[in-house]
């Protein structure tokens, strides 16, 4: 049974590692915004139970029982989530710390029965897949926005950037999840793209198209 602490640290070093297969403990540092001892400390503490491999200055990563342990994590965070959206009305800006809190109960059959509550969904308000039971992720295909091609078409799947002020400028722009869009025009000078979407023209930033994910993309 991990602790709080030692499931956050386990659920970092997850989502660090989908970028590189060996997490440097500084990277880990700057995520929880503690001091590169302390983190030295714990991943000390994890790699005893066997939840991670750490050589000194070669980085960490998680062991099959550290991966696990962590998906379960991610698991309930992103049905919490769902809950969250679903079924109290939260907005998908709001949900993130309070499934941070969520996500930490202990409780499997309350979070089987959460799943099934909610019809064993696939991904959360985001995009982002949920695991099932089994630590198992459906198979998901998306691109970037930002490599769309002027008359393509698609629909919103997901964001990479999951910060409330993002959130909130997509929704703004009536950038939501399952939106379809088609690429009018990509401006030379600074990559910035004109989108149609319900017939509405909407402009946005070349930041901005890279962290929106596009499913069903094709060309008329």
């Amino acid at each position: 049974m991990q602790s709080f602490t030692e499931e956050n640290y386990l659920k970092t070093i997850y989502h660090l590692a989908e970028k590189s297969s060996s997490v440097q403990t500084n990277a880990i540092a700057e995520q929880l915004q503690t001091k590169p001892a302390s983190v030295t400390d714990m991943i000390k503490k994890l790699a005893e139970k066997g939840l991670v491999d750490y050589i000194k200055y070669q980085g960490v990563s998680l062991t099959t029982n550290g991966r696990l342990a962590a998906i379960d994590i991610v698991r309930k965070h992103r049905l919490w989530e769902v809950f969250l959206v679903d079924k109290l009305n939260f907005k998908w800006d709001e949900v993130h710390d309070v499934a941070e809190e969520l996500e930490h109960i202990k409780s499997v059959d309350l979070i089987e029965r959460l799943d099934e509550f909610l019809g064993f969904p696939k991904s959360d308000p985001h995009g982002d897949p949920i695991p099932d039971k089994n630590g198992r992720f459906a198979k998901t295909q998306f691109i970037k926005l930002i490599d769309l091609k002027i008359n393509d078409l698609g629909t919103i799947t997901g964001v990479s950037q999951h910060s409330s002020a993002f959130l909130k400028h997509l929704e703004k722009l009536g950038l939501t999840l399952g939106k379809e869009i088609e690429v009018k025009d990509i401006t030379d000078f600074d990559g910035s793209v004109e989108l149609l979407i319900a017939n509405k023209p909407v402009n946005i930033s070349r930041e901005v198209a890279k962290h929106i994910l596009i499913s069903n993309n094709d060309k008329i």
